[in-house]
């Protein structure tokens, strides 16, 4: 099964829906939040501005992130589509969300550059279809301040809701269908790293 499969990842690989000019990042909402963006293909007035909202270019990550949009609160999966420009421009500006030593001076330092930065990149285990951890990373992007207002006013090109698609792949997983399962996910290719910190600098 391809989402299984992939023994030659790097271990820090953005992979994300991507166009010429835009990247698909995936958010999980209450019905309250979720519909209305979507209905209305921009974030509304009472989604909070002055928020880290986090952003993820992996569908699986967002699938165990929600629970398969079963976790309270998180009950609508949107697919947010966003400018390159845009998300090349956090990842420029961002700062690990954690301290490495060998990567940033001291540790000071990183907390000074994390407090100032408007993005923060975090790398968890990219998940495979059963939700299980896969041996390489996945991007987690927080956006914050200037960065967060500028996603849901300047960045985003079209919100959609895909939570019917993601309780149809789930039904397909719980019935051991996972071939068909997998036909289903969005194609996720590499993106280029661009600015992204990483966690080694060996990485």
């Amino acid at each position: 099964m391809g989402t299984m499969t992939a023994p030659t990842r790097p271990q820090y690989e953005i992979r994300a829906q991507h166009t010429d000019t835009t990247v698909t990042v995936y958010q999980a909402y209450a019905p309250s939040i979720g519909l209305p963006a979507a209905r209305d293909g921009r974030f509304p007035e009472v989604w909070k501005r002055d928020r880290m909202t986090w952003i993820k270019p992996s569908f699986l990550w967002m699938m165990y992130r929600c629970g398969w949009a079963v976790k309270e609160g998180q009950e609508t999966v949107l697919a947010v589509e966003i400018v390159r420009e845009g998300f090349d421009w956090a990842l420029e500006n961002a700062e690990l969300s954690h301290y490495v030593r060998g990567v940033h001076p001291d540790r000071a330092t990183w907390q000074h550059n994390l407090r100032r930065a408007p993005a923060r990149v975090q790398w968890d285990p990219e998940r495979d279809l059963r939700l299980d951890r896969l041996p390489y990373r996945s991007l987690q992007l927080g956006l914050s301040g200037e960065a967060s207002r500028r996603y849901a006013d300047e960045w985003t090109v079209s919100v959609r809701d895909v939570t019917p698609l993601a309780r149809q792949i789930h039904q397909l997983v719980r019935d051991g269908r996972l071939d068909e399962a997998a036909a289903l996910l969005p194609h996720e290719s590499p993106y280029p790293l661009g600015g992204a910190p990483l966690p080694a600098a060996a990485a």
